[in-house]
């Protein structure tokens, strides 16, 4: 970065600029009582270099202003003390008596309780959603002036019109499906010329896409997830923005976007992360490359932007009142950045949750970043929950691989043998699929009985479920892992769609009896504190089953998965280290009462969910 200028108040450039204008400060407004007083505005317009700036308003410090090498641009530094009240103020821009500009900013009161908000955690089933492909409640945003790319439903990498509207009109069929939180890919504004409805691209840091609707829709969301004791996962990416973002046409700094203006693509060797041996060239190539030619990578290491991308993160948790971040594309910004992000949030909300992308397979690798691992090279995070594409792996190798010595359910008891590495493994979310990879239900070649076994599993596994919108209908992408074919359109999310989800209008048998299953299941686990947070134990597969527990002391469930083309009697005396006292129970999916727990018939290719009793009874 080439060397800044520090101005205090009282120092005036000897640059004059006439024509001088504001069009952005950002954040757009704060707050007070935050517990960092410290608050950096990035302020942009036209010939603000040489600018005497003024702030007067009572428990409001003006510490420094920086100019930079854009004369567009100003960073001016605040400290809001703890007696400053909610309010605006006059920030004042003068170069000489003919051009002054004044800037209004406003100091909001927090919400009652932000800072003690509960993020979610594994007492919540995350139903993760792509905006634009679960349902058009509002068609008149579809298409509207000044947003680049127009409405096209019969491209599958165009938009399709859904929208926060349409998320808000479904709360209540999640609900009574048994959800409890709800994470949505990128709302914010994504004005791209094509494939724009990802959201991966941002273009606008502080507004939500008018397509999807407004930031005041954004809040309403949040508040009816509320009112049914849902939460908020906000997801977030540090690592890129889209190339189209206003900001490109006026870059603040020459190192504010790595490689500008030409572009290197990274190298995606994420491990030089970790690698005690990595070259820092080939740590440069990786953190410091584009994704891809359309998503400009950001410098976390500039201080500018560090601070830019921190506040807004902590504007938009307070400002529509989240329970929760997911991070995009984690290995890929400067790791020291991410740490001290990660430290800032939790400062503000301690009981706040943000899980991470790394998409890796090794377990070593995941683990390092989560909050209290100790690392051999000194390294510490904050964060406090990752994706387990591991176990996901496993998951799916387990229901496809046919039983044998090191393949099939084995896999999934040797995924959970790695927890050891792990802080808190309970709080990792655990999940079949995502957006980004192929339908759990494609994986297992459109095999019904092994998605029912694998929603049954990550329901009961310790950590924290998301399953994709569409699961619970059976949606799939045979013979292709196109994403925007994964990312089809929820059916019944537009007028005319014969089939319909909500109302079960064309559904099949099949896709009926799932969201019931799911209905059962889920709905059962809201309450089971077992579960969310009761020890696990688990014994090795054997003859094509697997069998584990979830146990507190009040209670004890257990869980069965038979791979088996038959259906099996499991003799329980192997178990009775945890079994012992144990006399009946019951199968909860069906609502099946086991009078013996000697042995059990499991089902073919099923998984059972046993609530263990001391005494037998009828009364369940």
């Amino acid at each position: 970065m080439k060397k800044l200028i520090i101005t205090s108040l009282l120092i005036v450039f000897a640059a004059i600029t006439f024509g001088m204008r504001v069009d952005r400060v950002e954040p757009r407004f704060w707050w007070v009582g935050m517990k960092n007083p410290n608050l950096q505005l990035m302020i942009h317009g036209e010939g603000l270099a040489g600018s005497h700036v003024l702030v007067d308003y009572p428990g409001v410090s003006l510490k420094s202003v920086t100019q930079v090498e854009n004369p567009n641009y100003l960073f001016i530094d605040l400290k809001i003390s703890d007696e400053a009240k909610p309010g605006t103020f006059q920030i004042t821009f003068t170069q000489s008596k003919r051009d002054r500009v004044a800037y209004t900013y406003e100091l909001k009161a927090r919400a009652k309780g932000s800072e003690n908000r509960m993020g979610f955690n594994s007492s919540d089933v995350i139903y993760l959603v792509t905006p634009d492909r679960f349902v058009n409640g509002d068609p008149g945003n579809d298409a509207l002036p000044g947003m680049k790319e127009k409405p096209n439903r019969q491209d599958k990498d165009g938009r399709h019109g859904g929208d926060i509207r349409g998320i808000i009109n479904s709360l209540d069929y999640l609900q009574d499906l048994g959800f409890t939180a709800v994470w949505l890919n990128p709302v914010l504004e994504n004005n791209m010329t094509q494939v724009s409805y990802h959201g991966y691209s941002t273009t606008d840091f502080y507004k939500v896409d008018p397509r999807y609707g407004s930031n005041e829709e954004y809040q309403e969301l949040s508040e009816e997830l509320k009112k049914r004791d849902m939460k908020l996962i906000m997801d977030m990416i540090f690592n890129h923005c889209g190339s189209e973002h206003w900001w490109m046409d006026d870059i603040p700094m020459s190192d504010w976007i790595n490689h500008y203006p030409d572009y290197k693509i990274t190298s995606h060797r994420r491990t030089v992360n970790q690698d005690p041996n990595a070259s820092e060239a080939d740590r440069k190539a990786m953190v410091d490359g584009w994704f891809v030619p359309t998503m400009p990578d950001l410098n976390q290491e500039n201080p500018f932007m560090a601070t830019y991308l921190i506040q807004n993160s902590i504007w938009w948790i307070e400002y529509v009142g989240l329970e929760g971040i997911r991070q995009d594309t984690w290995p890929y910004p400067d790791k020291h950045m991410m740490a001290d992000w990660t430290a800032r949030v939790l400062e503000e909300y301690p009981n706040f949750n943000i899980v991470g992308e790394e998409w890796s397979m090794n377990p070593a690798i995941v683990s390092y970043w989560q909050k209290g691992k100790q690392n051999a090279d000194g390294y510490h995070c904050s964060l406090p929950s990752l994706m387990d594409f591991p176990l996901q792996n496993a998951a799916s190798r387990a229901m496809n691989h046919q039983e044998s010595w090191d393949k099939g359910l084995i896999e999934l008891y040797e995924a959970i043998s790695n927890d050891f590495l792990y802080p808190d493994a309970h709080n990792l979310v655990v999940f079949p699929d995502n957006h980004d990879m192929s339908r759990f239900l494609t994986q297992v070649g459109e095999d019904v009985d092994m998605l029912k076994m694998a929603l049954a599993y990550f329901l009961t596994i310790r950590g924290i479920p998301q399953f994709l919108y569409g699961t619970e209908v059976l949606m799939s992408n045979p013979g292709t892992d196109d994403h925007g074919i994964i990312r089809s359109d929820f059916p019944g999310g537009w007028a005319g769609d014969p089939v319909n989800a909500f109302t079960g209008e064309g559904l099949s048998a099949e896709q009926k009896d799932l969201q019931n299953y799911l209905r059962a299941i889920q709905n059962w686990r809201k309450e089971k504190e077992v579960i969310h947070a009761g020890k696990l134990m688990h014994f090795v597969p054997e003859d094509g089953m697997y069998v584990y527990f979830r146990y507190n002391e009040n209670e004890v469930v257990m869980v069965v998965l038979n791979k088996n083309e038959d259906e099996q009697v499991l003799e329980t005396s192997r178990f009775q280290e945890v079994m012992e006292g144990f006399t009946s129970g019951m199968e909860i999916i069906h609502s099946k009462e086991i009078k013996d727990l000697s042995s059990i018939a499991v089902p073919a290719r099923s998984a059972m969910i046993i609530e263990l009793s001391k005494f037998i009874s009828s009364d369940y």
